[in-house]
């Protein structure tokens, strides 16, 4: 990462390959277009973006290896926590 005008700026832009469930096009977000939320399941974990094709709000499951790509390029990450 490099620091411009006290700005940091990624050296290089990552793009994450998906596609949308509704209007089926096949699309590139930057990680700032994608969140990962991380439950204690399988159900309850997976990644959201708003397809910039059509505008649907897409929300797909994401096993160990998509976590593992998206938290290493730097998508947001929420964790969530169970009710006791």
């Amino acid at each position: 990462m490099s620091v411009m005008s006290g700005i940091a700026a990624p050296e290089e832009s990552i793009l994450f390959k998906a596609a949308c469930p509704d209007c089926r096009a096949r699309i590139e977000l930057a990680a700032g277009a994608l969140r990962l939320a991380i439950g204690g399941s399988r159900r309850t974990t997976f990644y959201s973006f708003t397809c910039p094709e059509c505008g649907s709000a897409v929300r797909k499951p994401a096993g160990e290896r998509i976590v593992e790509l998206l938290t290493g390029g730097g998508v947001r990450t929420l964790r969530l926590h169970s009710a006791l």
